[in-house]
């Protein structure tokens, strides 16, 4: 769609400054949602690379991934009450900064463990800007149009995505992998005058902030990925692996205790009490952990497999990447005819299946036109999700809500990401490893099995979603 046309439809052609003004909203929010939706795939392609330079383990190349996921995550919820209580678009635009700071860090790495800490800070700079853009962006449009103009942040979201592995690709092939961040730093740069310049300050109900609740929150997931992504290499009965899984069991069952007492509750229980909202956060999350665990292992496939070379590898996932950025605006404008139900449902269908013909396809010898047909069925799944999602979060949440639920359904995704990388990864390494495209394919197809089942699942819970009438 092209600005002049979404335009259009955010506003009347009667008032052509008010629509200036909605389109100049929506480049505010879609930069910075644009360059952090960027960063959780762009990476992917430089992991045989940055694992060959820095001299990283598999275990180090989930946590380059996780450090940022897990940030992300464990922040989301405490960022938006934040932006609620001292502002939303100041805590925008203090999320831009520190994630364009830490991108600069992550370029200046030197070892593995210096880009683990740096990716983390960017985590936590992407979880101001993810939740914010939305309730901004919501914020701004009138009630009839939220639907087409989360559809345009869904492209957004879908263009970063698709463009990911591609510029990752390429920057590694024309310069060096450093320059992957090192382009964060112009746009983040540029995104900070923009937001500051076009953003209206807005607030939620002020409350006090549940550091308890993030503490818990925190611990208990970062203490399950450990357990997961250590669980291969080091035994699933080790002491450290099995004490860690039930330390995060214990330390989540806490959290939620606690958020059942307080007054305060980071993440209110009262949201999951609506049962679309409950229904589409185990959708997002079983998307993530199918979804983007099969994709951590497939971008590196056509290199340490088949031999091509970064931007090879990233031209060649474009008929997966880049179907979101084209279904999911359109998605976005027909939810509310159609209803969730039958485009997230449908999407989870086409996702599970293309994972499914992925695996049965994959061996070393596989050639790029065997996986053309499931990767776009993959890019077309992951279209009818992103918007139509976002839409069941803002319409089951009361405007004081929006934010928190927003951050909700962010956080719970990226916890997906996390986990899906961590499960799928330790699949892998106990069927494969690194040693031969034989060995690596034998650890792959386990693998994504394993994301097409988990995303399967979600199919099926995708239906308790309410249909056109209730939407």
């Amino acid at each position: 769609m092209t600005s002049t046309a979404l335009d259009e439809r955010l506003d009347p052609p009667a008032s052509p400054a008010r629509r200036a003004g909605l389109g100049a909203v929506l480049t505010a929010v879609g930069i910075p949602t644009f360059m952090v939706t960027l960063d959780n795939l762009v990476v992917t392609n430089a992991l045989p690379v940055i694992k060959a330079e820095l001299g990283a383990s598999l275990s180090d190349l989930q946590w380059f991934v996780n450090a940022y996921t897990l940030a992300f995550a464990a922040l989301l919820l405490t960022a938006a009450a934040i932006g609620d209580r001292l502002g939303r678009r100041r805590v925008f635009l203090a999320g831009i900064v520190a994630f364009t700071a830490a991108s600069a860090a992550c370029a200046l790495a030197t070892e593995p463990w210096m880009l683990i800490g740096a990716r983390a800070v960017q985590g936590v700079g992407a979880a101001a800007v993810m939740p914010l853009s939305l309730t901004l962006l919501a914020g701004a449009v009138p009630d009839r149009l939220r639907s087409a103009a989360i559809g345009a942040w869904g492209g957004i979201s879908g263009l970063g995505v698709a463009v990911g592995p591609v510029v990752g690709g390429a920057v590694v092939d024309g310069l060096n992998w450093q320059w992957i961040f090192w382009l964060n730093v112009p746009i983040g740069v540029v995104a900070v005058l923009l937001a500051a310049r076009v953003l209206g300050e807005s607030r939620g109900p002020a409350k006090r902030l549940d550091l308890a609740g993030l503490v818990l929150a925190t611990a208990g997931v970062l203490s399950i990925v450990w357990g997961v992504v250590h669980g291969a290499e080091d035994g699933w009965t080790s002491g450290g692996v099995l004490g860690s899984l039930i330390a995060g069991v214990v330390l989540l069952a806490a959290f939620l205790g606690w958020e059942r007492r307080t007054a305060a509750p980071m993440l209110p229980l009262r949201l999951f009490s609506v049962r679309a909202f409950s229904v589409v956060n185990i959708t997002s999350f079983t998307f993530s952990v199918g979804v983007f665990g099969a994709v951590f292992l497939l971008a590196q496939f056509f290199q340490v497999v088949q031999g091509y070379s970064p931007l090879e590898s990233g031209v060649r996932t474009m008929p997966w990447t880049l179907a979101p950025m084209v279904v999911a605006p359109l998605a976005g404008m027909v939810v509310d005819r159609v209803g969730p139900r039958a485009l997230i449902a449908t999407g989870q269908v086409f996702l599970a299946a293309a994972l499914g013909w992925m695996a049965l396809v994959t061996t070393a010898t596989t050639q790029y036109s065997e996986l053309v047909l499931p990767f776009i069925l993959a890019g077309v799944g992951m279209g009818l999700t992103f918007a139509p999602a976002a839409s069941v979060v803002m319409a089951s949440a009361p405007d004081a809500d929006r934010g928190v639920a927003s951050g909700t359904n962010n956080t719970i995704r990226e916890v997906g990401v996390a986990m899906g990388v961590a499960v799928l990864a330790s699949v892998f390494a106990s069927a494969g490893s690194y040693d031969s495209p034989a060995s690596y394919a034998d650890g792959l197809v386990p693998a994504v099995w394993t994301g097409a089942a988990v995303v399967a699942a979600g199919a099926v819970v995708a239906l308790l979603l309410p249909g056109r009438r209730r939407a």
